[in-house]
């Protein structure tokens, strides 16, 4: 087991991000193998117990090579946010920390790790009406307006978010309503795992290329693997906030008869080379990251960390 230094005598958490498909999880087990960490996954699918191939969550062998942690351990019926997220790994880490000096966190939700590292904002509670009222607006006035609302209300906030992402949108103009000013007004006293480890993030970044070569392959993996089949067993419950996802969404879409199998494959295939993209961006922007190839040796990636 290699040694790793703590510089300041604080436990290690390793942060491992980066898009989907890029090879996160190999590079994780592998770190995690080196060192007797355990590996806590910041995943907002792969939680989900009956998402397993559609999440493209870590097969039983990998599973069995080092501990992991919310992997399925909820059902789709069951609330999970960045909220319960941050509060349940951040016991995990406190009881993991006590085995081991050194522990990995491991994901794409770029979301839940900067809430983890950072803390979370106490947010005021938004009533039903202000949700709906602005939902209508969406549904009426479209995607346009919504994104005119954010920039004209909170400029600094609207350069920050993904002016695509119809529930971010709700959301910030949901607060802004409710506030009566921007959002940064929100922002209060955090404390998050920066305050009581030291922490080295590392950004798995593949070549483009590679990156969407891996995911075209993927598709076709995780279809083989019985993904149609997931997907038909979970379509009655297509209306849950857990299945309106990349893939799902897709797959629901194919069963209504809209397109046709070789269809849906290209556009789940497109789409996901999309997301990998925004979660490159997050990660650029939002973290301290380190970048660094998937394929790059254990040995080179030990003395990388030492370093940092």
């Amino acid at each position: 087991m290699t040694t790793i230094k703590t510089n300041t005598g604080q436990p290690l958490l390793i942060v491992i991000g980066g898009p989907t498909g890029s090879g996160k999880t190999d590079l994780a087990i592998r770190l995690a193998k080196e060192t007797g960490a355990s590996i806590v996954s910041a995943d907002s699918r792969q939680v989900y117990r009956e998402m397993r191939i559609g999440s493209a969550a870590p097969t039983q062998d990998q599973l069995n090579t080092v501990p992991h942690y919310l992997i399925g351990s909820v059902s789709i019926h069951e609330p999970f946010n960045a909220g319960i997220f941050v509060e349940e790994a951040g016991l995990l880490l406190e009881k993991l920390f006590a085995e081991n000096p050194v522990q990995i966190v491991c994901g794409g939700t770029g979301m839940y790790i900067g809430a983890l590292l950072n803390g979370m904002d106490e947010l005021p509670e938004v009533p039903a009406e202000v949700g709906a009222f602005w939902q209508h607006k969406l549904e009426s006035e479209g995607l346009p307006f919504l994104q005119a609302e954010i920039t004209r209300l909170d400029p600094e906030h609207a350069a920050k978010i993904d002016l695509q992402n119809k529930a971010r949108l709700l959301r910030a103009l949901a607060l802004i309503t409710v506030s009566g000013g921007p959002i940064s007004a929100l922002r209060g006293e955090k404390k998050g795992a920066r305050s009581k480890y030291r922490v080295v993030e590392l950004l798995v970044n593949p070549d483009r290329e590679e990156l969407y070569q891996r995911i075209n392959r993927r598709a076709s993996v995780m279809m083989d693997a019985g993904w149609e089949d997931e997907a038909r067993m979970l379509y009655p419950h297509r209306e849950l906030k857990a299945l309106q996802t990349l893939g799902y969404t897709e797959l629901f879409a194919y069963f209504d008869g809209i397109r046709s199998m070789e269809e849906t494959l290209e556009l789940i295939r497109q789409n996901t080379r999309r997301y990998a993209k925004r979660q490159l961006t997050w990660f650029r922007n939002q973290s301290n990251s380190i970048a660094i190839r998937p394929e790059m040796e254990t040995k080179k990636l030990l003395e990388l960390i030492n370093q940092a």
